[in-house]
């Protein structure tokens, strides 16, 4: 054996994240950066056996919402266990920089409304030692962690430092407004922002129920904000929207202005909504001729649909806005089951549920037609035949029936899974053709967010697991899956430095047993500050997740090591 280097990776099947088929290979790792691939004659200090195994670059997940969590938690769950070594957060335009002490308390009332994180915890766990959001970074710095983290100045959090009060009510930034938010925005970028983001979307509002502030703003404050990043000379802009104000061709046609004027990448949310179930074809083609005229656009998609998890542990059920819930809802969960055992409880229940609702959200917590039971192993593309709808009328019973008892199962621990986007015809044909598009990149995962009711910081094993494996028809080959979740998405926000097994680069790392890569079913947690709650979910079959040459998990157990780092801003590619 010739001299040591930090780790040997030996014999897996590597997938490089070039897109190319995986091949028989070993890896290298020294100082942090990956130095060898092929077959390694040298000894490493730490050696990690990978036969019959495939070997990935560390997955990059472009999507998150960990602003709150990076300062209490060293370990990033859920995304950690699902084979992210870098992971970007402030997403949607919601974050906690930069902030006056005064309107610190606004900032948790919107991240808890849009992103379903308990107040009491953000309350608790953050330590407001900042003001401007390069001394955020600072913060965020300070902590180790098991992977790389690296953050977005959000629009919300910008809008109120400068305008206050007058954010709130979405009036219009005033020219003065629009030239002190360019200057921060350049300023965050330069202290290490990886770009900016913001929403327009209805559904983003405070836990008070007060719209985002960014809701309302107009083409010359994002303008104003671009050109910031045009100033900084680096950024990515993300956004998301409704497309539905005036149209979807005005709203994107202001996008595509944006990185004309800024010369920055742009990403969008798209998914299928099941209200206007062909809009995201109209945005995935607005985005290609775009492409076509040398803009760097791309649209953020998902594996699967996007749903929510209704359970007697969660936030939401189908009783749950239920006159006679509402005393129930508070008890333990223990109790909560004793009670609804009751017969007369039930009848009540069932008799309240049918009665006919104004509120959307309350009709759609009685969408049995779309709800479907979440087993173990949980089932992400059910059929039709499935839905409580489907088995009620099986039984010859009320969907809300066959919904109640399925609530009760496991000792209240079950769940139902109502999927509300990108399911319209019960299957993920829609999906599948989004992943395909060469102009779209796998996000929206959300990993630390809507605590209560998801838990899709598991989309990258979902996406290996499903599309590589499972699926009965459609699927895609392993090593062009490893792509789309490492160098696509590392590329789409400027990280030139990972996603990719060549010598130079950085040393992350997962070794997967692909024929044991699987899914858990989420369980409620009450890990949180002030002991708060959250839907986690594990997975089977990661061998080992290596960040910078460190082995930071073993058999999905983390090791203790914390080589994470805050990454600040774009990196280059080593040469």
């Amino acid at each position: 054996m010739q001299h040591e280097v930090d780790l040997v990776v030996r014999g897996g099947q590597v997938a490089d994240g070039l897109g190319g088929a995986p091949g028989l290979a070993d890896v290298a790792v020294d100082g942090g950066r990956i130095v060898g691939i092929g077959q390694i004659a040298c000894k490493g200090r730490t050696e990690i056996d990978a036969s019959g195994c495939l070997v990935t670059p560390g997955f990059v997940d472009i999507h998150t919402h960990y602003d709150g969590q990076v300062m209490w938690d060293s370990q990033l769950a859920p995304s950690s266990w699902h084979g992210v070594t870098t992971a970007v957060m402030g997403n949607c335009g919601v974050g906690f920089a930069p902030v006056r002490a005064h309107d610190r308390d606004r900032l948790v009332e919107l991240m808890e409304g849009v992103e379903d994180i308990p107040g009491v915890a953000l309350q608790e766990g953050l330590d407001w030692q900042w003001e401007s959001f390069g001394e955020y970074l600072d913060a965020v710095a300070a902590r180790r962690r098991d992977i790389d983290i690296c953050a977005q100045l959000p629009h919300a959090a910008l809008r109120v430092y400068v305008m206050g009060e007058r954010a709130m009510r979405l009036e219009p930034a005033t020219p003065q407004d629009i030239a002190e938010m360019r200057r921060l925005a350049t300023q965050a970028v330069r202290d290490g922002a990886l770009g900016f983001t913001t929403s327009r979307s209805l559904n983003h509002r405070s836990i008070r129920g007060e719209p985002t502030p960014s809701l309302r703003a107009t083409r010359d404050e994002l303008m104003g904000i671009a050109l910031g990043l045009k100033d900084a000379g680096r950024g990515v802009l993300q956004f998301i929207s409704d497309f539905d104000t005036p149209s979807v061709e005005a709203e994107f046609a202001m996008l595509r202005e944006l990185v004309e004027a800024s010369g920055r990448p742009m990403s969008i949310s798209v998914a299928q909504r099941h209200t206007s179930p062909a809009t995201w074809r109209r945005l995935l083609d607005l985005i290609g001729d775009a492409v076509a005229d040398g803009l760097e656009m791309r649209a953020q998609v998902a594996p699967r649909p996007i749903g929510v998890l209704y359970g007697l542990q969660g936030s939401r059920n189908p009783f749950s806005a239920c006159a006679s819930y509402l005393p129930l809802a508070a008890l333990p969960l223990d109790e909560r089951v004793a009670r609804l055992h009751d017969p007369q409880v039930r009848a009540r229940l069932l008799r309240e549920v049918a009665l006919p609702s104004a509120d959307p959200q309350d009709r759609r917590l009685v969408a049995f037609e779309r709800i479907f039971p979440f087993g173990d192993p949980p089932d992400y593309e059910p059929p039709q035949s499935a839905s409580i709808a489907a088995e009620a009328a099986r039984q010859g019973g009320s969907p809300a029936e066959v919904a109640y008892d399925l609530l009760l199962r496991d000792g209240g621990r079950a769940f139902l899974f109502a999927p509300f986007a990108n399911f319209v015809d019960y299957d993920l044909e829609v999906c599948r053709e989004m992943l395909r598009d060469p102009n779209t990149v796998v996000g929206l995962g959300d990993g630390g967010a809507h605590v209560s009711v998801i838990s899709d910081g598991s989309f990258p094993s979902y996406l290996l697991a499903h599309w590589g494996r499972d699926r009965a028809h459609g699927r895609f080959d392993l090593g062009w899956l490893v792509k789309r979740q490492t160098s696509d998405t590392a590329r789409a926000v400027g990280l030139n430095d990972r996603g990719i097994i060549a010598p130079g680069m950085k040393g992350d790392l997962n070794v997967i047993d692909m024929s044991r890569l699987a899914l858990a079913a989420p369980e409620m947690v009450a890990d949180l500050p002030a002991g708060g709650r959250r839907l986690l979910q594990r997975v089977r079959g990661y061998v080992a997740t290596v960040v910078s040459g460190v082995v930071t998990y073993r058999d999905g157990t983390p090791t203790g090591a914390l080589p994470g780092r805050l990454v600040r801003g774009a990196q280059a590619r080593p040469a």
